[in-house]
């Protein structure tokens, strides 16, 4: 099983479908065969107006296409030909080979709970009462 995802005219991910394998051919309802790669997959499910989309883009869990799984409210990003998640912080930098979001400070790798505090700018621990 493949996915796509399907892009609102600002690129921004609308929603993620499971369709059919770049491969596989078929015949739609008007007798024209449909599918046999990606782009033939991407163009149909655009086209399908109960999915509302501007574009779609094939998408994988496991990376090897367009670098992240999409999600609805990530962006595609064309020059990158990748899928970006929302900027989860300000202050976070998009790592260019990964295309995620990085903190500028690398997490503590001292076997504690940490979370994001933008107000101070760093890691601060959880702390149970």
């Amino acid at each position: 099983m493949a996915h796509y995802a399907l892009l609102d005219e600002n690129n921004v991910v609308t929603n993620v479908i499971t369709g059919v394998d770049e491969n596989i051919t078929q015949i739609d309802l008007d007798g024209r065969i449909v599918g046999g790669s990606s782009e033939a997959w991407e163009q149909f499910y655009a086209t399908r107006p109960w999915l509302n989309a501007a574009s779609c883009k094939r998408t994988s869990y496991n990376g090897n296409i367009r670098k992240n799984f999409a999600g609805i409210g990530y962006i595609y990003d064309e020059a990158r030909d990748a899928f970006i998640p929302p900027k989860p912080y300000p202050s976070w930098i998009l790592d260019e080979d990964t295309c995620r979001w990085e903190a500028p400070i690398p997490y503590p790798n001292d076997g504690l709970g940490y979370f994001w505090d933008e107000e101070v700018g760093d890691w601060a621990p959880i702390v149970f009462e």
